[in-house]
């Protein structure tokens, strides 16, 4: 399986924020859509991501008065990011060694969609469902 099969059935749109954007403009964004990343672009390009746990590891340290920072004090600038040609194994693999949670689909410098680690699961545990019922019915018709 790819990760334009994922984005195939979960959609490809993405929520960004500018890097100007308040963290808590941010917050904001990640109760509404019920996420837990935000990419940070510059155009269409990505600048950047912040997760929540970026906002709560700033909280600590910053209390606060970091609620009216800009987003790109908290982004994440290295961004690992992945194909839709890509593998979903592949990216599994990825996400663990790096503890990642939330990857940036990218294509030609261009945000076009992002997978979260759920989206891996689900993709894996849909992939295990099938193989159960082909062998179900395989042993159900006699082969």
């Amino acid at each position: 399986m790819r990760i334009a099969d994922i984005l195939r059935n979960k959609g490809s749109a993405v929520h960004t924020v500018e890097p100007d954007t308040t963290v808590c403009e941010l917050i904001g964004d990640f109760a509404r859509f019920n996420i837990g990343a935000m990419v940070v672009c510059e155009g269409k390009s990505v600048a950047g991501i912040v997760t929540e746990r970026d906002v709560v590891r700033a909280l600590h340290e910053r209390g606060p008065s970091i609620l009216a920072a800009p987003a790109h004090e908290l982004m994440s600038r290295t961004v690992t990011t992945c194909l839709p040609t890509d593998s979903v194994d592949s990216l599994a693999e990825t996400m663990t060694e790096q503890r990642i949670r939330h990857l940036p689909v990218v294509v030609d410098a261009q945000l076009v969609g992002i997978v979260s680690i759920g989206d891996v699961v689900k993709s894996r545990i849909d992939e295990l469902q099938t193989e159960r019922d082909q062998l179900a019915s395989y042993i159900h018709d006699g082969g």
